[in-house]
C-alpha cells in the first residue's frame, strides 16, 4: 500500500509539477500580477495538474521502454498498475479543465490546446524525429503564455516564452540522447536515431545558442533590470557548459541543464523585481 501512494506521487513527477507553476506563476509575475494573485494562483494549480496527467499518461505508453530505460519507475517495478496509471492521469485531467473554466478566454483555450497536446505527444509525436522534442519546447513555453494570459497581458511575456522553449529543445534533445538505448530497442525512431547522436546534440546546441543570443532582449527593452542580465548570463553559462558536456556525458549534461533554466527562473523573477519596486 505504501510503494503504491508513493508511485502514485511518483507518476506525478512532483518536481517537474511545481517546475511549470513557478513558470506560470512568473510569467503572471512578469506581466503583472498587481490585483489579480487569485487568476494566477488558479493558473499554476492547472498548470501542475495538467502536467501530472500528461507525466502519468507518458508513463503509461512508455511502461515497455521504461522497463529497460527506468525500470525503478511505478509501472515497471509494480507499484502501479497500467491500469491505474491511466485512471490517475484522467482525475488529474478532470481538476485542470475544471479549474481552467475560472480564467479567461484566452487562458481556457491555451488551456485546451495544451490537454490535447499533452496526449497527442504521448500517442502521435513522441517517436516522430524532432516533432516530439518541438511539441515539448512549446509546451514549457506556453507555461509562461498561460500566465500572463491569466492576467489579461500575454503578451508581456512572448520573449520569455521563445527563451524558455528553445532551451527546452535543448534538453529535451540531450534527453533523447541519453534515452537512445531503450528508443532503438522499442523501435522509435527519435532525433538522435533518425540524424545521429553528435548530429542531434549539435542541433541542440544551435537552438541553445540563438536562446543565449536572445536572452538580453528584455533587458534592452526595459522589461528586466541590471540584475536580470547578470543572473541570465550565470544560466546561459551553466546550460552553454551542459551542452558542451552532452557529448561526453548526456546524463550529468541533462541534470545540470536544469539548474541552468532554474537559474534563468530566478532571473526573470529578480530582474522584473528590481523594475517594479
Amino acid at each position: 500500500m505504501h510503494d503504491t501512494a508513493r508511485g502514485v506521487a511518483e507518476l506525478a513527477r512532483p518536481g517537474n509539477c511545481v517546475a511549470a507553476a513557478v513558470l506560470t506563476g512568473t510569467g503572471a509575475f512578469v506581466a503583472g500580477i498587481d490585483a489579480a494573485v487569485g487568476p494566477t494562483a488558479v493558473a499554476m494549480v492547472v498548470t501542475a495538474a495538467a502536467v501530472a496527467a500528461g507525466n502519468a499518461i507518458n508513463d503509461y505508453f512508455d511502461r515497455e521502454i521504461d522497463a529497460i530505460n527506468r525500470p525503478d519507475r511505478p509501472i515497471p517495478r509494480g507499484a502501479v498498475s497500467p491500469r491505474g496509471a491511466l485512471a490517475v492521469s484522467a482525475g488529474w485531467f478532470a481538476l485542470a479543465v475544471a479549474l481552467a473554466a475560472l480564467l479567461p478566454p484566452l487562458s481556457i483555450l491555451i488551456a485546451a490546446v495544451n490537454l490535447v497536446a499533452l496526449v497527442t505527444y504521448t500517442t502521435v509525436f513522441k517517436g516522430t524525429p524532432g516533432l516530439g522534442n518541438v511539441l515539448v519546447s512549446y509546451l514549457v513555453g506556453s507555461t509562461f503564455l498561460f500566465g500572463g494570459a491569466a492576467v489579461g497581458r500575454p503578451t508581456e511575456v512572448a520573449v520569455l516564452a521563445l527563451l524558455a522553449g528553445l532551451s527546452t529543445f535543448a534538453r529535451e534533445v540531450i534527453k533523447d540522447v541519453e534515452d537512445v538505448a531503450g528508443d532503438r530497442e522499442e523501435g522509435l525512431s527519435t532525433l538522435p536515431i533518425a540524424i545521429g547522436e553528435r548530429r542531434a546534440l549539435w542541433l541542440a546546441t544551435g537552438a541553445l545558442t540563438v536562446a543565449v543570443a536572445v536572452s538580453p532582449v528584455p533587458y534592452l527593452t526595459g522589461t528586466f533590470g541590471g540584475v536580470y542580465l547578470l543572473g541570465v548570463a550565470v544560466a546561459d553559462a551553466v546550460m552553454l557548459f551542459a551542452c558542451y558536456e552532452s557529448f561526453a556525458d548526456p546524463a550529468a549534461a541533462q541534470r545540470r541543464f536544469k539548474y541552468g533554466t532554474l537559474l534563468a527562473t530566478v532571473a526573470f523573477v529578480a530582474g522584473r523585481a528590481v523594475v517594479l519596486l
